[in-house]
């Protein structure tokens, strides 16, 4: 993918994210809410990774975490954005995390990770 066809952060539903993850190879997304501080704390590192060079072949997509009523649960018990990685279709890995190493480390999983054949 070139640099000009790249896209920014995906603004989806559920709907949508469900037709994304079998449209991109790898897919990673962020449930997020307004009134979470360590959903706005971790936004800043999120755009950084979108344009980072290694990520170019992850599509990064954010979904409103209100409308997820799974993601809208955990965000309540662990007080933390959702992320999920998806690889052909498929989920990864689904955690609530609370400090950018811990998403860096699921990026990483997700750009090394090579379905068996």
């Amino acid at each position: 993918m070139t640099e000009e066809a790249r896209p920014p952060v995906v603004d989806a539903d559920d709907e949508q994210l469900r037709r994304l993850i079998h449209e991109h190879l790898k897919v990673f997304a962020k449930f997020t809410s307004d009134n979470c501080p360590a959903c706005a704390a971790l936004a800043p590192p999120f755009a950084k990774f979108v344009d980072a060079p290694e990520n170019a072949d992850i599509f990064f997509v954010r979904l409103d975490s209100d409308q997820n009523p799974v993601a809208q649960q955990l965000m309540k018990e662990r007080i933390a954005p959702f992320f999920v990685s998806y690889h052909q279709g498929r989920l990864l890995e689904c955690d609530a995390l609370t400090e950018e190493g811990e998403v860096v480390a699921q990026l990483a999983r997700l750009r090394a990770f090579e379905p068996v054949r």
